[in-house]
């Protein structure tokens, strides 16, 4: 059962959360204030009698286990087993004798006798001890007022005597009144203490777990704002402090992403003006200029087709980041020999390398065959050259290199370009990202380290980049290996 479905002003959704800490706090000190009411003064009778009654039970049992299995041959014995029993009556502040079947008392500890016992009385009790049970235990009114006195019989057996014995034992209940209103008066005192405490405590307790909470909240109302330089404080409590360090990351995170989305909706627009632009302007010199003369046109018309694929590129390059990101383009693994692969790659830019004066150096190695999507590992091997394309040194030098390891093969390609600074390597698979202006004509889309980590991420392969300032960048990455295919030299 909740306790916000029995209590009205609770189900209010903006309860504040200091005052329901408040008022279960209160609660519990109300419950603990009852149960101690309780025990103090509603049962404190019924339990002093439970105890007296109890404490009579276990010592008429003591006695009785203590005179079945004792040696009683003499005078010494029975006074031995006499000052065992004057022990326990003492302890227990009840009183004992020791009767024959012929009800003549043998032993007794009146020290704390409370009810003078009739012959009548010990006929009594010797024959409901023998018939309803042994021991019998009975309750009577005591001489005094309000009292009352608990006795119990047992027949007492011994194998070194035939007769028959009984041990009655009383005890005396007196009555509480007087303790119950001492109680009363010292409960009361406390009660007030403890409540006078308990609301200072609690008013104290909901506020320092309140306040790092509303500070939170505050500064999360500035966060959805937009205020994202904003800070959370968690206050000294450890789970406030985590929640206040996540939100901070948060922050830091949501501020970057807005700051990319601001440079990502920049660079496409600026990317998608530029073909668009220059569409326009030369199919307008077409129909201007050029529409006659042949030599012209055809130049013009191959400048449009050029920014038309340009833009078709961009945009399937988009496409095919947001598939790869959302999960959307399933993966077709196979097998093949990742030597070959590189080898066909390398040989296909030839047509633009070398007019271009670039040399991509590629040292081939034993054939080795590889699990996974051909078609998007070729897509990354080919962005991967072509960002080394748009970076590298003025000597044109690009190097593919691969190495077989245990269970992966690890591809390489290296540039002899500037470098990127240590601040700026981990933004490198960032979409649009360039840490620098090259000379030279970019060629892709700005989108191609963006969709190497995803292709790289899609097959759970890793990859990484190590570069030095002046000397290069080099992007690599692991392709795991099949070791079920045979490879045939």
């Amino acid at each position: 059962m909740k306790l916000n479905s029995k209590i009205p002003f609770l189900k209010n959704k903006n309860f504040h959360i200091r005052y329901h800490i408040l008022f279960s706090y209160l609660l519990i000190i109300a419950l603990a204030i009852i149960l101690i009411w309780g025990s103090q003064i509603l049962y404190l009778r019924e339990f002093y009698e439970s105890v007296r009654i109890r404490g009579a039970e276990d010592a008429a049992e003591k006695m009785s286990e203590k005179f079945s299995v004792s040696e009683i041959n003499s005078s010494d014995d029975f006074d031995k087993l006499t000052e065992y029993f004057d022990t326990i009556a003492s302890n227990n502040e009840l009183s004992y004798m020791i009767v024959d079947s012929y009800y003549s008392v043998i032993q007794e500890n009146n020290k704390n006798m409370t009810y003078q016992f009739s012959r009548k009385d010990i006929d009594f009790l010797q024959k409901n001890a023998n018939i309803k049970g042994n021991p019998y235990l009975t309750c009577v009114e005591g001489d005094a007022p309000d009292t009352k006195v608990v006795i119990i019989c047992s027949v007492l057996k011994n194998p070194d005597t035939s007769a028959d014995c009984y041990l009655i034992v009383s005890s005396l209940i007196t009555p509480m009144n007087t303790t119950i209103t001492l109680l009363k008066h010292s409960t009361y005192f406390v009660i007030i203490l403890l409540v006078v405490f308990s609301v200072f405590l609690s008013v104290i307790m909901s506020k320092s777990i309140a306040e790092p909470i509303q500070k939170i909240t505050e500064s999360a109302d500035k966060l959805a704002k937009g205020e994202y330089k904003t800070e959370f404080d968690g206050g000294r409590f450890a789970e406030t402090k985590k929640l206040a360090k996540t939100l901070n990351y948060a922050s830091a995170e949501i501020s970057k992403i807005d700051e990319l989305q601001r440079d990502l909706i920049a660079n496409v627009s600026h990317d998608l003006r530029t073909p668009l632009t220059m569409i326009k302007a030369y199919a307008e010199m077409i129909r201007d200029i050029s529409g006659e003369r042949r030599e012209k046109r055809e130049e013009h018309l191959g400048i449009i087709i050029k920014e038309t694929d340009r833009l078709a590129a961009l945009v399937s390059d988009m496409l095919d980041l947001s598939k790869l990101e959302n999960g959307s383009q399933p993966l077709n693994y196979s097998s093949f020999d990742m030597n070959s692969k590189l080898r066909d790659i390398v040989e296909r830019y030839k047509g633009f390398s070398e007019p271009n004066g670039y040399t991509i150096n590629y040292t081939e190695s034993s054939p080795v065959f590889v699990s996974c999507d051909m078609g998007k590992i070729e897509q990354v091997i080919y962005n991967l050259i072509n960002n080394a394309v748009n970076y590298t040194g003025d000597d044109k030098q690009i190097y593919v290199s691969m190495e077989t390891e245990e269970d992966f093969v690890k591809i390489t390609v290296k540039d002899t370009g500037k470098g990127i600074s240590e601040e700026n390597i981990h933004q490198i698979f960032e979409k649009y990202y360039r840490c620098e202006k090259t000379r030279r004509e970019v060629v892709g889309t700005g989108l191609g380290l963006s969709i190497v980590r995803a292709v790289l991420k899609a097959h759970n392969f890793p990859f990484g980049v190590q570069s030095t300032p002046g000397k290069g960048t080099a992007f690599w990455f692991k392709v795991k290996r099949d070791k079920e295919s045979i490879c045939v030299q």
